[in-house]
C-alpha cells in the first residue's frame, strides 16, 4: 500500500466527515438557511453544520426521561431499598449526616424535581429551534482537518450531557470545548514529550441558534462577527459592538477562575469563565433581512472597500433563495482569489465558507 493512497484515503475520510449533507438541513417556519465550503484541497481546516435538534435528537423521549425523574425525584425511598437515582443517593449521604431532619431531604428533593420540570420546558423550545456551527482551523489540509474534527467530534461528545442535564447548551458547554483545545504543559511532560514544543491545535468557532421570529443567539471564540443585510435598506446594518463578544480563538485563552488554570498554557488570562452575558444577540426584524455567517477565506471583517463588494452581492442576490445567496458570495470570493493571484503570485487561495440565515 503507497503512501500516496493512504493519505487519499484519508483526504477522503475527513470531507465525509467534515461536510453535511443537505438532509439535515432544518425547516423553521420564516426561516431559510444555507451553507457551503470550498477546501484549498480535497479537504481543510473549515467545517460548517447543520445542529437539527429535530432529526438528532429525541425530543419526546427527552421530555417524557425529565418529567419521569421529576415525579420519582419527590417519592421517598423504601426503607432498606437501594438509590433509584443521584437524589436518593444524595439523601441517603444527608440522612448520614449530624443534624438531619426529614425536612432538608424533602427540601433537596423538590428542589431537583423542580430543576427536571425546567430541563423539560427547555427541552420543548428545541422544536422551534435550529443551530449553526463553523469552526475555520488553522492553516490548510489534513492537518487542519484533523484539528477541525477534533472540535467537531468534542462539540457532540458534550452536546449529549448538555442536553440531558440541562435540556439547552448552556455557556459551560463552550468553555470545555475552549479547554479541549488548549495545550496542557502537564500532561504533555508526564507523557514525556518535549517541554519546549508549542504546537498548538487552533481553531476559531462560532456556534448560534436561530428561532422561527428572527432571533439569533450565538458565541464567537476568534471567529469573524456576523454581518446583518437589510432587506429595506440593501446594506449591512451597524451593529453595536458591546452587543458581539468575541473571544480568543479556542485554546488560547483559559480563564482565570477555572480549577485547571495552572494546568495550561495561555496567550492570555480571561478574568472569567463564559457565561450568559458573553452570548450575542440578533434579530431580523423584517421578511428578506439575511445574517452572513463567513470564515476568513471569504472576509477577515477589516477591509471596507471588500464589505461594499459583498453587499453588492447580496443586493443583487437578496430575493433569491439562501442557496443562491450563499453561492454567489462564494464565487464572488474565489473571483477575488483569481484576481490577487494576478497581482501577487504567492497569494494562496484560503478556505472558504459562507452560510447564509434569511428572514422569509
Amino acid at each position: 500500500m503507497t503512501s500516496s493512497y493512504i493519505d487519499s484515503g484519508i483526504d477522503e475520510y475527513l470531507r465525509k466527515r467534515l461536510m453535511p449533507v443537505e438532509g439535515t438541513i432544518p425547516h423553521l417556519p420564516g426561516i431559510d438557511m444555507y451553507g457551503n465550503s470550498m477546501p484549498v484541497g480535497t479537504v481543510g481546516g473549515d467545517l460548517f453544520e447543520y445542529i437539527n435538534f429535530q432529526q438528532r435528537y429525541n425530543i419526546d423521549a427527552r421530555i417524557a426521561h425529565a418529567l419521569k425523574l421529576s415525579r420519582e425525584y419527590l417519592e421517598p425511598l423504601p426503607a432498606g431499598q437501594p438509590p433509584r437515582n443521584s437524589v436518593d443517593d444524595q439523601v441517603q449521604w444527608l440522612e448520614s449526616r449530624p443534624g438531619y431532619n426529614m425536612a432538608r431531604g424533602m427540601e433537596y428533593r423538590n428542589a431537583k424535581s423542580s430543576e427536571q420540570l425546567r430541563v423539560a420546558e427547555d427541552l420543548h423550545e428545541l422544536y422551534t429551534t435550529a443551530g449553526v456551527l463553523l469552526v475555520d482551523a488553522q492553516g490548510h489540509g489534513i492537518i487542519s482537518a484533523k484539528i477541525a474534527s477534533t472540535v467537531h467530534d468534542t462539540f457532540h461528545a458534550f452536546i449529549l450531557s448538555e442536553l440531558d442535564q440541562s435540556g439547552k447548551i448552556t455557556p459551560d458547554f463552550f468553555e470545555k470545548i475552549n479547554l479541549r483545545l488548549a495545550q496542557s504543559v502537564t500532561a504533555r511532560n508526564a507523557l514525556g514529550r518535549n517541554a519546549d514544543d508549542n504546537s498548538r491545535e487552533i481553531a476559531t468557532m462560532l456556534y448560534g441558534e436561530i428561532r422561527p421570529d428572527g432571533h439569533f443567539r450565538f458565541v464567537n471564540f476568534g471567529h469573524p462577527p456576523p454581518l446583518v443585510f437589510s432587506a429595506e435598506y440593501e446594506r449591512f446594518m451597524e451593529i453595536n459592538k458591546d452587543h458581539m463578544v468575541q473571544f480568543l480563538a479556542l485554546g488560547l485563552e483559559i480563564p482565570e477562575d477555572h480549577p485547571d488554570r495552572n494546568k495550561y498554557l495561555s496567550m492570555k488570562i480571561r478574568q472569567r469563565q463564559v457565561n450568559s452575558s458573553d452570548v450575542a444577540e440578533l434579530t431580523l426584524m423584517s421578511p428578506g433581512d439575511i445574517v452572513f455567517l463567513y470564515s476568513d477565506g471569504v472576509y477577515d471583517g477589516s477591509d471596507e472597500e471588500e464589505r461594499l463588494h459583498l453587499e453588492r452581492v447580496i443586493r443583487d442576490h437578496k430575493k433569491e433563495p439562501a442557496r443562491e445567496i450563499c453561492n454567489a458570495l462564494l464565487q464572488h470570493a474565489v473571483k477575488e482569489d483569481d484576481n490577487l493571484r494576478e497581482i501577487r503570485e504567492e497569494d494562496r487561495i484560503d478556505d472558504k465558507t459562507v452560510f447564509i440565515i434569511k428572514r422569509r
